[in-house]
Parts: structure tokens; sequence; C-alpha cells
């Protein structure tokens, strides 16, 4: 009996070795490989997770709150053939760790959602809770996590609350299977994903940082005001000049406060930085209106930035990747043209009126016409133009207006409403981008005048700069085709996309916020869809 068992001892050890995998350390003892087998089958166990499809059924019949992520769940695990992405052979993987913390974290991502069955995610990661789930359990809730933060972090609301707010700029398309791997390869990419959220997301992200902390350090003070004295000049004494001067030191728009109640040219300097960042007309004066948006209270203006979040969540990073593109804030009244990276060209834009709103969306200018005919539009005849012929029989000839075809048409010249330049660009609203007339319009700080296109005010610049490689079209070419006798179309080579967009909260390149006046009343509507329910 003695003999026979080490025959087996003898016989297990041989045959360890030769079953070794190739490229063993031929010097390992018995144990050690027997040891080593164990890991191994424990790391298979692992791997080989049976996660199928009634696994996954089971789970959210078990956890119905978590029904609406099952597709995604599904998907995840189809595109990995249902093996385990939470777990290795040393079990949970540290990425799971990572975003377990930027879930407890939603806050910083302007987000006050919670997950439903949170107590139990929080118990697979406290190791004295006595509410374990199974391996299976603990691995699809994991999955489930996941996909609720990708949800609200890289894709906001869903694309038909937005195009009810009438937001129609194109949905970026978000891969929850891609951007699961891309994570699980470079982790950092949680921090900071310029790949998947538009680079400005990360901007407001960092000033929302900011003015948390100035509301927590409790240092935004009203400003009162004398009750005799509604605006303040150069070497003006007051009290309200000192709040004035404190507040723009809170807000980075001074550098230091001197303490002082006068108005002086450190503080002038402050002003002019102030007024820039809020739309308002540079000048030297502080008026009512101006004391009135520093005493917004900050909570608003925490608001104001987290709705701005949302908005870029929806916005495919590529968009401003092109060489060449124009972007339209609306809020803002202006006008970007940027090229390999650069803007161009900054320019003043009048957009349109609360009753004929300009609609967010993009398309690609296609055309410049150079003279334009102006097409008067059938709601303008109807609301405007017949009680003006009822008045006037001569109405059309004296504003160099025909019919033309059941429409009335404005032949080219100084006063047509589309100035001596229009760029055309395919969409259902029949909106333009052109020159206008009336430049007055642009010295006003408020600049919703229009039907709905968009007027600017550096049309022509604007021509030059697209046209300037094309040796077809010299400066003095231009200056002849607007001369308003001849409408002249050029059709561009290349298409330049041009995104119209709504955001009133904006930060620049050099970290500074500016808050835009929300002329269509769109943050309100915005921020009742993201905090109606603050659970999921």
């Amino acid at each position: 009996m003695k003999n026979f068992f080490l025959s087996t001892v003898v016989f297990l050890f041989v045959f360890s070795l030769n079953s070794a995998p190739y490229g063993r350390d031929k010097n390992l003892t018995a144990d050690q490989i027997f040891i080593d087998q164990i890991s191994l089958k424990n790391q298979s166990k692992k791997i080989l997770m049976n996660i199928d499809n009634m696994s996954l059924s089971q789970f959210f019949e078990k956890y119905p709150d978590l029904k609406t992520y099952q597709p995604d769940v599904i998907s995840l695990y189809k595109n990995r053939n249902y093996s385990s992405i939470w777990y290795d052979n040393k079990g949970l993987i540290e990425f799971a760790n990572l975003l377990y913390s930027k879930v407890n974290l939603l806050e910083e991502e302007g987000l006050k959602s919670r997950l439903a069955y949170k107590n139990k995610i929080d118990g697979i990661f406290n190791t004295d809770s006595a509410d374990n789930l199974s391996q299976i359990d603990t691995e699809i809730m994991l999955s489930s996590m996941y996909v609720f933060y990708a949800k609200k972090v890289y894709q906001g609301i869903n694309p038909e609350k937005t195009i009810e707010i009438g937001w129609f700029l194109p949905r970026k398309n978000l891969s929850y299977e891609c951007l699961l791997d891309s994570l699980l390869v470079d982790p950092k990419l949680l921090s900071k994903n310029e790949g998947q959220l538009f680079r400005q997301y990360y901007k407001l992200r960092d000033v929302l940082k900011k003015y948390r902390q100035i509301e927590k350090s409790g240092d935004w003070i009203p400003i009162t005001t004398d009750s005799l004295e509604r605006e303040y000049k150069l070497a003006d004494s007051s009290k309200t000049i000192g709040q004035i001067r404190h507040r723009l030191v809170v807000t980075g728009d001074l550098k230091k406060d001197s303490k002082s109640n006068v108005y002086d040219y450190e503080l002038l300097e402050g002003i002019l930085n102030f007024k820039k960042r809020n739309g308002f007309n540079r000048n030297y004066i502080i008026e009512y209106k101006h004391i009135q948006k520093m005493n917004i209270p900050i909570e608003k203006y925490i608001k104001t930035i987290i709705v701005n979040m949302e908005r870029c969540r929806w916005i495919d990073p590529m968009l401003t990747k092109a060489d060449e593109y124009i972007i339209i804030n609306i809020p803002s009244y202006k006008l970007l043209y940027k090229k390999n990276g650069t803007t161009e060209l900054e320019s003043k834009a009048i957009v349109g009126k609360n009753m004929t709103e300009t609609v967010v969306f993009s398309s690609n200018v296609s055309k410049i016409v150079f003279s334009p005919f102006w097409n008067v539009p059938k709601s303008i005849i109807d609301n405007e133009l017949m009680i003006a012929m009822a008045q006037d029989k001569n109405y059309l000839a004296s504003h160099n207006m025909v019919w033309d075809k059941g429409r009335v048409v404005q032949k080219p010249g100084p006063s047509n409403p589309m100035g001596l330049v229009k760029f055309v660009f395919p969409n259902s609203n029949d909106i333009y981008l052109h020159d206008t007339p009336a430049k007055s319009f642009f010295q006003y700080e408020y600049g919703a005048f229009s039907h709905g296109c968009i007027n600017m005010d550096k049309a022509k610049e604007l021509a030059e700069l697209i046209l300037k490689d094309d040796p077809n079209w010299s400066i003095e070419r231009i200056n002849e085709a607007m001369k308003g006798e001849k409408e002249t179309t050029y059709i561009l080579k290349n298409k330049i996309p041009i995104h119209i967009g709504y955001f009133t909260a904006w930060v620049n390149d050099s970290g500074e916020i500016s808050f835009y006046n929300d002329i269509y009343g769109r943050d309100d509507r915005l921020s009742e869809l993201l905090f109606s329910d603050d659970t999921e």
C-alpha cells in the first residue's frame, strides 16, 4: 500500500511537470505547481462567469427600477461575448472603484440624479456591509451603474425632449461599448474626455466649482444702493461703490480690493471687464441695471452654468473640428468665423425677436449672393405689407418692390433688408445670414429685432475672408458685386458648416465666464427637465 501511494505521488509529480505550460520554470516544486494550477482554475472561473440572457433577465426582474438600462447593458455583454467586465483574477478591477467614486461626485458634473438601489452599490464597496450581492448580481449592477453614469454625464436628456424645447443642432451618437473600451484602457478619461464631451463643458465645470466655493464662503453679499442715485461716474463716492468693488474682486474682474468708496480708474478697469462679460456696452457709467445684474443671487448663476453644461452634452465635439466654420450664439448676439482653429472674424449679430425666434440648428453655407433680391416671406406680406399697401397705393414702387408670380420681391439696392450680401445655407425655416442697411441696431445691447434671419455687422468682411484664397474674387470684384445694381451668385467650392446655438453662459480660453440674457426664456424650461426628478 505504501509503495502504491509513493508511485501515485511520483506519477502526479511527473504528470504535472509534463503538463505545465510552455516556458514554466523547471525548478518549481510540486507544491508550487499545484498552487499555480488552483490559481489558473480560479482565474478561469472568474473570466468565464456565466452572464447569459437568463441571468440578465432575472437581474432586471429583481431590480425593476433599473430596467431602463437593460437594453444597453445587454449590448455591453453581447459586445464582449457575455464575459465579465468588472472582475479579473484578483477580484473587482480598480476601474470599478474609480467609476463608483465618480458616481458619488455627480454634483461636480452639475447633476443631482441618484441611481436606484444606490444602497446595494454602496454595499459592493463597503467590506463591512451585510447586504452582499451575488457575484453575478454585482457584475450586472456595476454595468447598470456605468450606463447610468454615461447617460447622465456624456449624453444628457433624451433627444426627443431637446427637440421639444427647440434644439435642432444634431445630437452626437454615443456608443456605450466604445466609450467603455476607451475608459478601461485609459481611466483618466473619466475626469476629462474631450473626445466625447464638447470642450466648453469642462470650462463651465471649472467655473461651476469656483462659483460653488464663492457660495459656500458667503462672500456674495447683496449690493445696496443709495436711494437718490441712479448712476455712478468717475470720482463719485458712495458705500455702494465700495460694495461694487468688493463684488468685482469676488468675480475676478478686479485683482484686489482697495476698500475705497471712490470710483477711481482701478475700479473702471473692473467695470469694463464686467460689462464685457455680461453683454453690456463698454463705457464708464455704472447704471442701476448693472447693479441689478450683480445682485442676481449666486444660486441663479450656478443654475445657469449647470443648464449650459447640459447643452454641451448634446453637442458632437467634432462639430468644431472642421477646418473652417461659422458659429452664432443667439443670446450673445455674436458671430464667430473660425479657420484652422483661429478666430478670423468676430461680428455683432441681430437675431429673431420673441415672436419670430431664430431657430437653433446646423447647416452648410453653400453660396454667397451679392446685391441680392429679397423674396418677402408670406407672413410679412400678410401681417405687414398688406396693411401698408392699403394705406399707400404706391408703397411697393416707393420701396423698390414688385409683384412677381404671386409674391413680393424687393430689388437689389442699399435699402434692401438683405443688405449687399447674403450667405445661403439650406434650411426649412427660410433663414439667411446677411448684411443689413440698419446698422444703427448694432449699437444697442439688446439685439433681437429680426424676423428670424441673422443680420451681421461685418458681412462684407466675412465674404472677403471666405473668398480671400480664390484668385477669381479680388477685393475689387467683391466691391463691384456689392454696388447693389445686379444680383450675383457664387457657389462655394467647399461648403462651410454653420452652427446656430443657444448658450446663456460661455467661458473663454482665459477662463472668464460671460452671462447673457435668456432672451427666449429657455433656461427655466431646461432646468425643469433637469431637476424635475432627482432619482433615476
